[in-house]
């Protein structure tokens, strides 16, 4: 079984949202830089696994928020994670992550306010 680590988690977290915005980011990127044509609409093959890629995206980060707050961190003293400003800058990283990654996954129902 593979064990993700709270780093992990979010790594697959990310790569989980771009996977479920590449249908609809991609196109308004296209677009807002002039790119334009009848391919950009066909962008949109990977429409019937964004469910997935969401749920997977809301796994992960359930899991890297599991890791950092409700498993107790086992440290040695005189190890990077025992300095409680280590946690802090995870915790930190966490919920700046969280929050692009929600906007990343709201583009679709955002993006019609900019056509």
């Amino acid at each position: 079984m593979i064990q993700l680590t709270g780093k992990g988690s979010l790594i697959a977290g990310v790569l989980a949202a771009i996977g479920a915005s590449v249908c609809c980011v991609g196109p308004l990127v296209l677009l807002t830089l002039g790119i334009g044509g009848t391919w950009v609409g066909s962008l949109t093959a990977m429409e019937p696994y964004r469910p997935y890629f969401i749920g997977l995206t809301l796994l992960f980060l359930g899991l890297a928020f599991h890791k950092l707050y409700l498993v107790p961190q086992a440290c040695t003293s005189g190890t990077p994670c025992a300095d409680p400003r280590t946690i802090q800058r995870q915790r930190f990283t966490f919920w700046i992550v969280t929050v692009l990654l929600l906007g990343l996954l709201a583009v679709p129902w955002l993006a019609p306010l900019f056509y």
